[in-house]
């Protein structure tokens, strides 16, 4: 690991405990060991019904858990309602990558989030998805602003992970750990988007369960 410099955090309107939404361990490993240096009490909520198939949806989950004990941080395992996901994503099947599709995907997780922060008692949400560079930031807050918006004196906390090394240090956590490492966003829109990509490059299709951060370094 490299020598980490990060800088102090503290949560908004002096909060003192957060949900923070997971969706792999990839990328919250960053986010959890930057809010445990800055002693903020935290619990991770994993709702991603958006995940398939199934086994990829475990993969996932069960690498996050393991994070999660071992640092003794609470989890809390959310339900695999892919019914509800795939209602919700009737229409936008062909939608590119960031379009609707990824907003109402957004939406649908931070809903979530959102209730069981005000029916729990905590007072701020947040999520590690921003801290990959695939992703719209932009979006992801918006969808979390709005998701927290209906609930008095629920905060969505917009701090941004990727600044001050925090993109590189979640690849070396990753491989220090030894993550799964996913070939693609999660949905089964994006498995296929990526493996037509692939086939049109002449590269193999994705293969689950096979690839962890560090492989290519041994």
């Amino acid at each position: 690991m490299s020598d980490i410099t990060r800088p102090p955090l503290t949560l908004p309107n002096g909060a003192n405990k957060l949900l923070l939404h997971s969706c792999c361990a990839p990328c919250s490993g960053e986010v959890m060991e930057a809010i445990a240096a800055a002693g903020i009490d935290y619990t991770i909520f994993f709702y991603n019904p958006n995940i398939h198939p199934q086994k990829e949806y475990l993969l996932r989950k069960e690498e996050n858990i393991r994070f999660a004990e071992k640092h003794g941080v609470p989890f809390i395992d959310a339900d695999y309602d892919t019914d509800n996901w795939f209602e919700r994503a009737k229409g936008m099947e062909w939608e590119p990558e960031r379009g609707a599709r990824c907003t109402m995907c957004f939406d649908m997780r931070f809903e979530r989030t959102a209730l069981y922060a005000h029916e729990n008692g905590f007072p701020v949400i947040t999520s590690c998805l921003g801290i990959s560079r695939w992703k719209n930031m932009q979006q992801i807050n918006e969808c979390g602003e709005r998701a927290a918006a209906p609930y008095p004196g629920l905060v969505y906390w917009d701090y941004n992970w990727r600044k001050k090394g925090g993109s590189a240090r979640m690849i070396e956590i990753s491989k220090r750990e030894r993550f799964y490492q996913q070939e693609y966003c999660g949905c089964v829109y994006s498995l296929r988007d990526s493996n037509l990509h692939r086939k049109s490059q002449g590269r193999p299709l994705i293969k689950l369960g096979v690839l962890y951060y560090g492989d290519e370094d041994e």
